[in-house]
C-alpha cells in the first residue's frame, strides 16, 4: 500500500518504532499542511485515524487517500474555536471508534500584526483557536484514556513559542501557552501511563508560510544551520515517534524540529 510515493509495509515487517496498529488517533487541522501529513503518517504506521477540520471537502480527499492505500480513516467536522463544535466532534468520534488513544492538537491560525495595531479580536481569535481549543478537546477526550490507562497527547507548538516573533504576539503567546499546557498535563496524567509532549516546528513549507515575501523567506532560511525549510512530512515523523511505544518514557518534552534554528 502507498500514500503518494510512500510504500505501505506489511504489518509484520513494519518498524516497531512507529507501529501503531490497532490504535485510534485524532488529528485536528487535518485537511491540509502539517495536520494532513500527520494523519497520513499515523495511518501508514497502522493507526485508525479520525481527521478533523472545518473544510469537509479537503478532509474527504485525505480520507480517500488513506483508504485507497488500505488504511482506515473517517472525517469529522470540527471548529476548535467553538466549544459546542468541540463537544459535538468529540462525542461523534467516541461513538464511532469507542475511544481516542492518540490526540494530536494541530489546528491553528495566525492574525499577524504589530502589537500596537493588534485588535482584541485578533488576539482572542488566535488564543481561542490555538490554545483554548486544544485544552477543551483534550479535556473532552480524557476519560477513555484514563479508563484505559494509556494515551498519547501531542501538541503542535512552534519555535516562536520559545523565541517570540515581532508581529506575532498573539500567535507566539498561544504557542508558548501550549508548552505550559503540555508540561502541566504531563504531570497530571503520568500516573495513568498517558504521555503529553509537544512538537515545535521551525520554518516549514506549508500553505501558511507560502504567502511570505521571498525576501522574508530568504532571511528565515539564512537563520537555519541546515540551510533549508523543513517539510510537513518531517514534522509528521516526529509526531509518529512520540505516539509510539518507543517514546513511552518521554513526557513533558518539547521536540524541536527546526533544522537548528533554535538549539536549547
Amino acid at each position: 500500500m502507498s500514500f503518494g510515493n510512500k510504500e505501505f509495509d506489511h504489518p509484520e515487517s513494519r518498524d516497531h518504532m512507529t507501529d501503531l496498529k490497532g490504535r485510534i488517533a485524532l488529528v485536528t487541522g487535518a485537511s491540509q499542511g502539517i495536520g494532513r501529513a500527520v494523519a497520513l503518517e499515523l495511518a501508514r504506521a497502522g493507526a485508525t485515524v479520525a481527521l478533523a477540520a472545518r473544510n469537509e471537502a479537503k478532509l474527504a480527499e485525505a480520507v480517500a487517500e488513506i483508504e485507497a492505500a488500505g488504511g482506515q480513516a473517517a472525517a469529522f467536522t470540527l471548529d476548535v474555536a467553538s466549544e459546542e463544535s468541540i463537544k459535538a466532534a468529540a462525542k461523534a468520534v467516541i461513538e464511532r471508534f469507542g475511544k481516542v488513544e492518540i490526540l494530536v492538537n494541530n489546528a491553528g491560525i495566525t492574525r499577524d500584526t504589530l502589537a500596537l495595531r493588534m485588535k482584541r479580536d485578533d488576539w482572542e481569535s488566535v488564543l481561542s483557536t490555538n490554545l483554548t481549543g486544544a485544552f477543551l478537546l483534550t479535556q473532552a477526550l480524557l476519560s477513555p484514556m484514563l479508563r484505559n490507562r494509556w494515551g498519547r497527547i501531542i501538541n503542535i507548538t512552534s519555535v516562536v513559542g520559545r523565541t517570540g516573533q515581532a508581529g506575532q504576539a498573539n500567535y507566539a503567546a498561544s504557542k508558548a501557552g501550549l508548552i505550559g499546557l503540555t508540561r502541566s498535563l504531563a504531570r497530571e496524567l503520568a500516573s495513568r501511563s498517558i504521555t503529553v509532549n509537544a512538537v515545535a516546528p521551525g520554518y516549514i513549507e506549508t500553505a501558511m508560510t507560502a504567502v511570505l515575501d521571498e525576501k522574508v523567506r530568504e532571511a528565515m532560511i539564512a537563520q537555519i544551520p541546515l540551510g533549508r525549510a523543513g517539510t510537513d512530512a518531517e514534522i509528521a515523523h516526529a509526531v509518529a515517534f512520540l505516539a509510539s511505544e518507543n517514546a513511552a518514557y518521554i513526557t513533558g518534552h518539547v521536540l524541536d524540529v527546526n533544522g537548528g534554528m533554535l538549539m536549547s
